[in-house]
Parts: structure tokens; sequence; C-alpha cells
């Protein structure tokens, strides 16, 4: 499904695409109390990220969640897109980085950046989506100088977001999202963060419904 938006803004050219190192702790756990020369204990809140991570892991692995380019995820992503009216699309799964399984780009005719699959899992603002564990509506970035400032604002020129965590059993695995280099009117956002959320839902139907039976 090809998305045509009805109203294409000024092409923006970049003459690389996002940085797509994989960000991690670096942090060593001793097994015993005493903390060896060279190594670091891990704080509070790391711990609980590693923990989480490995659960995440391990449902993606229970569940059979696509960790890589998947058709049907990209049809969702399509939908995200058309349905919003926005320019990308994204279902993406938290592992070492953001992964893109289901995405949407701009028509290449456009001269609008393409996406890769992959992301830093320290760029964008679905990483606050997974931390909040709630959806996100941002309508204009610059609105908030909370989210002002990022790689995707900087490199991409996006202006607009809306994202929803994708949540089973307790468990963040990533987040479905809309994102545009148009600003969008604040009285639509409620709508469109609607939109963005039934097509979570959907795509948690869909990879919760076909898990493999154990």
């Amino acid at each position: 499904m090809t998305h045509h938006p009805t109203h294409v803004p000024t092409p923006i050219h970049r003459p690389t695409g996002l940085p797509t190192g994989i960000t991690e702790p670096g942090v060593i756990v001793p097994r015993s109390n005493t903390v060896c020369p060279g190594q670091e204990t891990v704080s509070a809140a790391q711990a609980r990220e590693l923990a989480e991570r490995e659960t995440r892991e391990d449902l993606l692995a229970r569940l059979g969640v696509p960790v890589g380019p998947d058709d049907g995820m990209d049809q969702f992503a399509d939908h995200i897109a058309e349905a919003t009216g926005m320019l990308y699309g994204f279902v993406n799964i938290f592992r070492g980085e953001q992964t893109f399984v289901g995405l949407h780009n701009p028509p290449p005719e456009t001269g609008l950046l393409i996406l890769d699959r992959t992301m830093s899992l320290e760029h964008g603002w679905c990483p606050a989506v997974v931390r909040r564990r709630r959806a996100l509506p941002l309508w204009d970035v610059h609105a908030s100088p909370q989210f002002s400032g990022n790689l995707v604002v900087d490199m991409v020129g996006i202006r607009s977001y809306f994202g929803a965590p994708l949540i089973v059993e307790g468990t963040v695995l990533g987040t479905v999202c809309a994102i545009d280099p148009d600003a969008r009117p604040r009285t639509d956002a409620q709508h469109l963060l609607d939109t963005v959320k039934d097509a979570g839902t959907l795509v948690l139907d869909t990879l919760t419904t076909s898990a493999p039976t154990r």
C-alpha cells in the first residue's frame, strides 16, 4: 500500500541517514559484594533496565515476534501513516537498538529522507514512550522544551510525533508511532493519538494471537 500525502512539505535533503550505533550500559555486575579494581556496581535504575531487557528478549522469543523487517508489520506501518496523514509510520521493537520491523517511508519522488530500519536507543521519542509506559502526543515538538532537542529534529526536521507503547504481560516490547516534518494543530492531537493507539491494539492482537503454542 503506497501512501500519497495530500500535502508534501518542502523536500528535506540530507547527506546521510541517521546513525545506528548500539548503546549499551557498559557496566559490570560483580559476583560478590566486593568491587574489584576497574569494576563498577550498577545503580538500581540500571539493574531494573537490564532486567527489563532480559524479560523483553524472553517474551519476544516466546511470542515469536519478528525482530527484523516483516511484511505484515510493514502493512501496519502503512496503515498508521495513511490513517494519520503523516509521512512516516513505524512498528518499533526495542532490543540492543530500536528496530523498525514495520516501516513506512514517503515515496522516493518526494525527495524526503528515506529512513533505515534501525536507530540508537538514545534517539527519537520512542525511548520516552517506553520509559513512561504510556502514549506521547507531540503535535509540535518545539512546544515542549523537554522533547524539542533531538537528533530526529536536527537531522530529519521532524515537527510532530505520536507514539504509543506495545505492552504484553506488563512488559513494553516497543512502540507504534507516526512522525512528520509538519507540526499539527493542537486540536487534532487527541484524534491522531487515538488513531495510533488503535493501530497499536491491532498490532498487539496480531503478535499475541499468532504466538506459537508451547
